[in-house]
């Protein structure tokens, strides 16, 4: 009996060989792909945070809902991909974000300052890279590529 992309199945052994062997480069290609999605988002987050920029002390040019305008690059040097994680079978998880302290309350806004005197106003720039990419496609071609090759591999 012959399969899809030249396997060739001769018994219920090795076609259980074949489906754990392709199981498997999927899992790996899955991998891969998450790896290259992630460095892609890091990069188009720290694009983001390079659309505006201001000397320390002046005002900000970013409006609210605009990403943060450069200021030390504190921020930016802080985005880092951490992963992949395996989370099961064929599932992998990274997570792409700042680690500054203050990066969290520039993307969603919130109450800071002494006694919380201070709304800061949402700046986002994490969610609109993601969005940006997603928008492009750009994200979903890199795991259908790599799947592609995982299926059609011999």
């Amino acid at each position: 009996m012959s399969g899809h992309g030249g396997v060739q199945v001769l018994g219920l052994a090795q076609l259980n060989a074949a489906i754990e062997s392709m199981a498997a480069r999927l899992s790996l290609a899955t991998r891969a792909a998450t790896v290259q999605a992630s460095h892609l988002l890091e990069r188009e987050i720290k694009q983001q945070l390079s659309t505006s920029s201001h000397a320390k002390g002046t005002p900000t040019p970013s409006s609210p809902g605009d990403p943060p305008s450069l200021i030390t690059g504190t921020l930016r040097r802080s985005i880092s991909v951490k992963g992949p994680h395996p989370l099961g079978l064929g599932r992998w998880e990274a997570q792409i974000g700042p680690t500054a302290v203050y990066g969290r309350i520039q993307e969603l806004g919130g109450v800071t300052g002494r006694g919380g005197a201070t709304e800061l106003p949402a700046r986002p720039y994490v969610k609109p890279a993601f969005e940006k990419l997603a928008a492009t496609g750009a994200l979903t071609a890199l795991y259908h590529s790599a799947w592609r090759r995982a299926i059609s591999h011999h």
